[in-house]
């Protein structure tokens, strides 16, 4: 089995890098996963690197992302149709269920599937059957990892996301946190994107300033990792000398402070990374009780 991908992820991020063997045990299991995260964090990218790392890797890896459909068109996109199931259906439609049969199917943005359609997605998981408009119940052997926003917790409590569909998808569960909460990744992360960059553009001397190394950290990158590309990228572009010296974004400020449930959550992440993921430990460094953490990393989202 091959973790390449998830290495190439968490090589690049020191804080994710504690989640590598709790990300390539997932990969290799057949339970859904749920990916959260505000968007730009590398959601799709994970989503995408599991696939690689899993038992599955050489079979279809189908993504759909409800968000960029017409409700009148999910059911039909995912599960397909049968001729005559409704006017103008005169062929038979193989949905992503169906093309994603021993591979992995991707629900990008799971939390703008609609309401009406959350049951069928439930069943699916449970039971994997799934029925094609028009046709009759069959049998799904696809892979299921949905990516969803960081709030989706907050979405089910408001009755915007059914949390029976909620607690079946969230079996195995990882959330990317923004990179304003994670300083330390900023410049490795920025670096691995140069060196990707400067092959594409035939660049290998490209490097980044000193000035900017000194403010990148500090940002706030509201876009995450997608901001911070775009702006190595037009950088690049841009620069007639090896040393990209790129302004910070325009309205940079200084970082705001984190809640107190981020603090929280970083703290207790910082424990499990510096105790090797030891439970008992952990809880001792952060003076609660075992159960105490397992309820906060529950809360939380961490694996």
């Amino acid at each position: 089995m091959t973790g390449g991908a998830l290495a190439a992820l968490t090589d690049s991020s020191p804080s994710l890098a504690a989640l590598r063997p709790h990300l390539e045990r997932a990969a290799v299991a057949e339970a859904p996963i749920l990916v959260l995260g505000e968007p730009g964090t590398g959601r799709s990218a994970l989503a995408r690197a599991l696939h690689a790392a899993s038992r599955r890797r050489d079979g279809p890896l189908v993504e759909v992302d409800p968000g960029a459909l017409a409700p009148a068109l999910i059911e039909s996109e995912l599960f397909g149709h049968r001729p005559g199931a409704f006017t103008g259906a005169e062929r038979v439609y193989a949905g992503r269920v169906e093309r994603a049969h021993g591979g992995t199917l991707i629900l990008d943005h799971v939390e703008e599937l609609p309401l009406g359609a959350q049951p069928k997605l439930l069943r699916l998981l449970s039971e994997h059957l799934y029925t094609p408009l028009g046709g009759i119940e069959s049998q799904s052997d696809a892979r299921f990892v949905a990516i969803g926003a960081h709030d989706l917790a907050a979405r089910v409590a408001q009755g915007l996301f059914r949390a029976d569909l909620y607690w079946r998808l969230e079996v195995l569960t990882f959330e990317l946190p923004p990179l304003r909460r994670r300083p330390g990744d900023v410049l490795p992360i920025a670096e691995a994107m140069l060196r990707d960059l400067a092959a594409r553009f035939d660049r290998p001397a490209v490097r980044l300033s000193a000035r900017a190394r000194a403010w990148m950290p500090q940002a706030d990158w509201p876009g995450n990792l997608r901001q911070l590309r775009n702006l190595l990228e037009r950088a690049l572009l841009a620069a007639d000398a090896d040393e990209l010296d790129p302004p910070p974004p325009t309205g940079a400020s200084a970082p705001r402070p984190s809640t107190l449930a981020e603090a929280e959550r970083a703290a207790i992440v910082a424990a499990l990374a510096h105790t090797r993921g030891h439970q008992g430990a952990a809880a001792e460094l952060l003076g609660i009780s075992r159960k105490g953490l397992w309820e906060k990393r529950r809360r939380h989202g961490i694996p």
